[in-house]
């Protein structure tokens, strides 16, 4: 549904999908790519936005994204990366969605990339980090630890109820030294 206080052409997105992808290539920039075709996304000029997830944003399928976006197309996203080129270290990169349960208030996506983390450590991470962002936008002091309804994959914390969600992919450098690149992106879409 079109928010009626939103101009239908503004750039305030409607939709957003997530995704993720690795690559491997003896050049740097290379690995990249493949890490973008891996994740549908290299067909389109990205540019990197903050961490707002718009009022009323529907999140779809990443299928069905990819599928509205057309090749060359300017497209904004927030973008997290890793890259290394030293054998078995472990590289992640983690996209955390946090947003509360009123649907018209807007919610935070955070973004990570480092090495050492596993795939779930990083997940936890962004996620907590986006809960906390969100929370104390709200005013609300939240300790990810005491907030967190397991039974409920919920945060909760002072009347405020948050759902999360990540995108995490982690990738170990190639045993050979090849630049091995990981990516988890939230692409968005008009």
């Amino acid at each position: 549904m079109q928010n009626p206080l939103v101009p239908y052409n503004s750039l305030v997105p409607r939709k957003m999908f997530f995704t993720k992808g690795t690559g491997k290539h003896r050049e740097n920039l290379q690995s990249f790519e493949e890490a973008l075709r891996d994740a549908g996304i290299a067909a389109f000029n990205l540019v990197r936005v903050s961490s707002i997830f718009p009022p009323q944003c529907k999140i779809i399928p990443r299928h069905r994204g990819i599928a509205e976006l057309t090749p060359g197309q300017i497209v904004f996203c927030i973008l997290a990366e890793s890259r290394t080129n030293e054998p078995n270290r472990l590289a992640g990169a983690g996209i955390g969605l946090a947003r509360p349960a009123d649907k018209a208030h807007y919610g935070y996506i955070a973004e990570h990339h480092g090495f050492g983390m596993t795939q779930r450590a990083c997940a936890d991470y962004v996620e907590d980090m986006a809960a906390t962002m969100l929370a104390t936008t709200m005013g609300i002091d939240l300790d990810p630890a005491k907030a967190y309804n397991e039974r409920k994959e919920t945060y909760q914390a002072k009347g405020l109820t948050i759902r999360t969600r990540a995108v995490v992919q982690t990738v170990e450098g190639d045993k050979n030294g090849l630049w091995t690149t990981t990516i988890a992106a939230a692409v968005l879409l008009p």
